[in-house]
């Protein structure tokens, strides 16, 4: 007898905001940088909550959210920032936690900006 295996759906597993968060972190993290990546994990967070609420809390069609976070989606810089914000999350940006090589700018992250 074979084994049966059922599709992992990582949006069934977000049940905090906790859970969102860490694994928005975890994804971030992950990602490098492959923008997909980080789509996806929006995409996957979205399905967790209701995607007709998120649509329109950040001003965007249901559909337009399924086409921004698909695959073949290539939502503006402006939408995700719509989209992470509709879902409770910022995208924020910071310096590198490993120093810099000899060929990268020195700045302190005290700098006033």
């Amino acid at each position: 007898m074979g084994i049966k295996t059922t599709r992992w759906e990582s949006a069934e597993h977000l049940e905090t905001e906790e859970d969102i968060q860490l694994y928005f972190e975890a994804c971030i993290e992950e990602a490098g940088d492959d923008p997909a990546f980080i789509l996806h994990a929006l995409s996957v967070i979205a399905r967790a909550r209701n995607m007709s609420q998120i649509a329109r809390d950040a001003g965007l069609t249901r559909e337009g959210l399924y086409k921004a976070l698909s695959p073949e989606g290539n939502p503006t810089f402006s939408t995700v920032v719509k989209i992470a914000k509709a879902l409770g999350l910022q995208i924020t940006v910071q310096t590198p936690r490993q120093p810099p090589s000899n060929n990268q700018l020195h700045a302190t992250s005290d700098a006033g900006a």
